[in-house]
């Protein structure tokens, strides 16, 4: 049983999305990019 099989994400994106609705999942989604973007910046420097 593998923990990331394709039907597991489907199911918690699933339950992301009821719960925080698609205007807050893009702000979200917004924000992680972001902070893994910093975060590879200041592994850079």
């Amino acid at each position: 049983m593998d923990l990331f099989a394709p039907t597991h994400l489907i199911v918690v994106l699933a339950i992301v999305l009821v719960l925080f609705g698609p205007s807050k999942l893009g702000d979200i989604g917004g924000a992680v990019g972001k902070a893994i973007h910093d975060f590879k910046k200041s592994m850079n420097e």
